[in-house]
């Protein structure tokens, strides 16, 4: 999450500003012309999106060098240039894209941007300058004519692993996920999706009352426990800030959560927030202290 910006940063963009304006490259054509991006055009022709990345946009890239793509473990960018690994590569280009135009001094300012792939990339800025998921922009604001490009110094990896796999990985939502498998639901959340899961830590089910756990999860209690489940998810990837300006959303239940800041933290009805924007290939996950019950 990003809380502060970093100057040298904003300032690059300002000394550009005029380039953006009169750039006539698309930015196809702009990362050909550099020199620097040949394994990053190489799969941008390989994932067969040329064309979209030479349309209207606007796009704003994070374009990882040929360094940054030979950084890879050896194997790894010739497997994916692969026609059979087509999707994968894909899934991991769109992740370097923003189907929006923001310069730096939007990068230093924001704490992350929803990428082509569907999944949020955090922003981070402090004195020693702006990251993208970890990975360094060594520079800033090259123009293009639909669009802008950031040199970053990694490749940058979306989430594979669904809901189901991150939740049980994390290893603090044992029976979140034991009550998803009772009430039938753990199928769905490894599915396509997208979804949104307000997840309740083994902490906030240990909260309830002595002996309401273990009641919902006999099989007689499927039904109830199913709702409840369901009312922890909201069907599509909604992401904190959006979730917040929403002010609510209706779940899988049917009913609706109520999203809202108080102080610093982020309350769904009365559970708070402990941390949110968890990636997963299928959705997005917020870890949250309790268990949220539908009125």
């Amino acid at each position: 999450m990003l809380f502060v910006s970093s100057t040298t940063f904003a300032a690059d963009c300002q000394k550009k500003t005029h380039q953006v304006a009169k750039a006539e490259m698309d930015i196809v054509d702009t990362a050909v012309s550099a020199g620097s991006f040949n394994t990053l055009v190489a799969a941008v022709k390989a994932a067969g999106l040329v064309d979209a990345l030479k349309g209207d946009g606007p796009f704003t890239v994070f374009a990882p060098t040929d360094d940054a793509f030979a950084a890879l473990p050896e194997g790894t960018v010739e497997n994916l240039l692969k026609p059979e690994n087509k999707d994968q590569l894909v899934a991991i280009l769109t992740y370097h894209v923003v189907p929006a135009k923001l310069g730096s001094i939007t990068v230093s300012h924001e704490d992350g941007a929803e990428s082509l792939n569907g999944q949020r990339l955090d922003f981070e800025a402090n004195a020693g300058g702006v990251t993208v998921e970890g990975a360094k922009v060594i520079k800033a604001d090259i123009a293009a004519s639909n669009g802008i490009i950031h040199v970053i110094d990694k490749v940058i990896l979306p989430a594979e692993k669904n809901i189901v796999e991150v939740a049980d990985s994390a290893g603090t939502f044992n029976t979140l996920l034991t009550a998803a498998k009772e009430a039938g639901l753990a199928g769905a959340l490894q599915g396509d999706g997208p979804f949104t899961v307000f997840a309740p830590t083994d902490d906030a089910f240990a909260k309830l009352p002595a002996g309401t756990v273990e009641s919902l999860l006999k099989p007689e209690s499927k039904e109830k426990l199913a709702a409840i489940l369901k009312y922890h998810v909201v069907p599509g990837r909604v992401y904190s800030d959006t979730a917040v300006s929403a002010g609510q959303a209706e779940t899988l239940e049917g009913k609706s959560v109520h999203i809202k800041h108080e102080g610093d933290a982020v309350k769904v009805n009365e559970a708070k927030v402990v941390k949110a924007d968890i990636n997963a290939s299928n959705g997005v996950i917020h870890v949250i202290d309790t268990v949220i019950l539908p009125q």
